[in-house]
């Protein structure tokens, strides 16, 4: 893929207010996720995938689910997620951005 620059493409829209945009390799995928719908006042639907994930939160705030645990999020923390792992957000801010990694690649999301 090489270079990307975020003046040259277009966000793909993953919901209302919700956009993505990606970089991959064969291995490893990076994902920039910005948020424009919160706060809500309930976390998304917990979700489980068989790729790692680490999660650095660019800008906002949030409250991360793995299990039963949560924790209150900011810019530059960042959570991990072992694979098949239930795992979700709540915004906590009108805007967040979170910055994820995926090994291996998230075909789906290609």
């Amino acid at each position: 893929m090489g270079t990307i620059k975020r003046s040259e493409i277009t966000p793909v829209e993953i919901g209302p207010k919700r956009t993505r945009y990606l970089a991959y390799t064969d291995n490893l995928m990076v994902v920039a996720i910005d948020f424009e719908d919160g706060p809500t006042s309930e976390p998304d639907p917990p979700h489980a995938h068989p790729h790692e994930q680490i999660t650095y939160v660019e800008s906002g705030e949030v409250l991360f689910f793995l299990g039963n645990e949560s924790t209150q999020l900011g810019p530059g923390d960042m959570f991990t997620v072992p694979p098949n792992q239930p795992h979700s957000i709540q915004l906590l801010t009108k805007h967040v951005r979170l910055i994820d990694s995926f090994t291996p690649v998230r075909e789906e999301f290609i």
